[in-house]
C-alpha cells in the first residue's frame, strides 16, 4: 500500500471541481505537501510550463486531473481545442513523469472514450470496440491516447502509472455555466432560476430518452485515492455508482427537488448524445475495494442546496 501522507503530491486540476474534493480527501489522510498548479502560473499545454511544474513541485506522486471539458454543446463547438489541449497536456506530463522518475502517476480519463454503442453495462474490455459518440469523440480519443501511453511507458520504462475512468460527475462546486456545463448543473440552474423568475416552463435538449450514470464528486475522489494507494497495474478501471437513470426521469427528479412546478419542454432539434451510459464497476471493487456511497437523490439535494446558497439574496 502506498502511504500517501509521506509523499510530495501534485494535483493538476486541484483547484477545479473534482480536484478540490481530491485535495480535501488527501488532507484528511494526513497529506501536508500538496502542490496545486494554477494555469496562470503553469500552462500545461506548453513544455516550459510542465518542466517548471516538476522543477518547483519536486513531485513523488502526480494526480493528473486537469482537462478541458464541457457538455454536449461545448464539445460540439470546440472539437479541435478539446482534442489538442487534452492530448498535449497529458502526453507531455506523462513524458516528464517518466524522465523525472516519479514514484506513481494517476491519470484520470473519461467514459467519453467508450464506443457510441457499447453494450450496457460498459466493461473496460469494450473500450476499443468502436468509435466514440460523435459530439465528444475528439475529447474521448485524446484521453484514450493517454491510456495507451501509460501502458506503453509501463511496459518499456517501468513507469508506475494507472488509468481511471470516472462516469459523469456531479456535486457542489460544479460548473453551472449554461454554455459549458454538464447536464446536472445545467438542469439545476434552469429549474432554480425558472422558479425564482416565475417562468412557466424550461426547455431541455433532445427527447429525454438517453440514460446516464452519475457519480458524486466526493465519492469519485475517494475512489481515485483508493486506486492510488492500492492498485498498480496496466488495466484501465471504471469508477461509477452502478445506477442508470433516463434523462427524462433525471429532469423530473431535479425539478421536484428544486421546487419547480412548471412545464418541461424538449427540443428534439438538439442532440441526445450517447444513447446509454452505465458502467460495470466490478474491476474497481475487486482491485481496490471501491463502491460509491452517495445515492443520487441525496447527492442532488446537497448539490442543489450548495447552488442555492451561492445565489444573491
Amino acid at each position: 500500500m502506498l502511504e500517501l501522507a509521506t509523499q510530495r503530491i501534485t494535483v493538476t486540476g486541484g483547484a477545479g471541481f473534482l480536484g478540490s474534493f481530491l485535495v480535501e480527501a488527501l488532507q484528511r489522510r494526513g497529506v501536508r505537501d500538496v502542490f496545486i498548479p494554477r494555469r496562470r502560473d503553469y500552462d500545461l499545454c506548453t513544455m516550459d510550463g510542465i518542466q517548471r511544474l516538476f522543477d518547483d513541485a519536486r513531485t513523488d506522486v502526480l494526480f493528473h486531473l486537469a482537462a478541458v471539458v464541457g457538455g454536449i454543446g461545448a464539445n460540439r463547438d470546440n472539437p479541435g481545442r478539446f482534442f489538442y489541449e487534452n492530448a498535449i497536456m497529458g502526453i507531455q506530463l506523462i513524458e516528464q513523469a517518466r524522465l523525472r522518475g516519479i514514484k506513481k502517476l494517476i491519470v484520470v480519463g473519461t467514459i467519453c472514450s467508450y464506443p457510441k454503442f457499447t453494450p450496457v453495462p460498459f466493461l473496460e474490455d469494450e473500450l476499443w470496440n468502436g468509435y466514440p459518440e460523435e459530439t465528444n469523440a475528439p475529447y474521448g480519443i485524446a484521453k484514450k491516447a493517454l491510456l495507451v501511453q501509460c501502458q506503453a511507458y509501463r511496459e518499456q520504462y517501468g513507469l508506475n502509472s494507472i488509468f481511471l475512468m470516472p462516469v459523469n460527475l456531479y456535486g457542489p462546486r460544479d460548473n453551472f455555466d449554461l454554455d459549458s456545463s454538464h447536464v446536472i448543473p445545467a438542469l439545476i440552474r434552469k429549474c432554480v432560476e425558472a422558479r425564482q423568475s416565475g417562468l412557466p416552463s424550461i426547455t431541455c435538449w433532445g427527447d429525454g430518452s438517453p440514460t446516464r450514470e452519475f457519480l458524486y464528486a466526493e465519492d469519485a475522489a475517494e475512489g481515485i485515492l483508493r486506486a492510488a494507494e492500492l492498485y498498480d497495474g496496466p488495466l484501465p478501471v471504471n469508477l461509477g455508482s452502478g445506477h442508470e437513470i433516463a434523462i427524462r426521469a433525471l429532469v423530473e427528479t431535479i425539478a421536484r427537488q428544486c421546487r419547480f412546478t412548471g412545464e418541461i419542454l424538449w427540443d428534439t432539434s438538439k442532440p441526445n448524445g450517447q444513447p446509454r451510459r452505465m458502467l460495470d464497476t466490478t474491476r474497481a471493487q475487486a482491485l481496490f475495494g471501491f463502491h460509491a456511497n452517495t445515492p443520487l437523490e441525496e447527492g442532488l439535494a446537497h448539490t442543489i442546496s450548495w447552488f442555492e446558497a451561492q445565489q444573491p439574496s
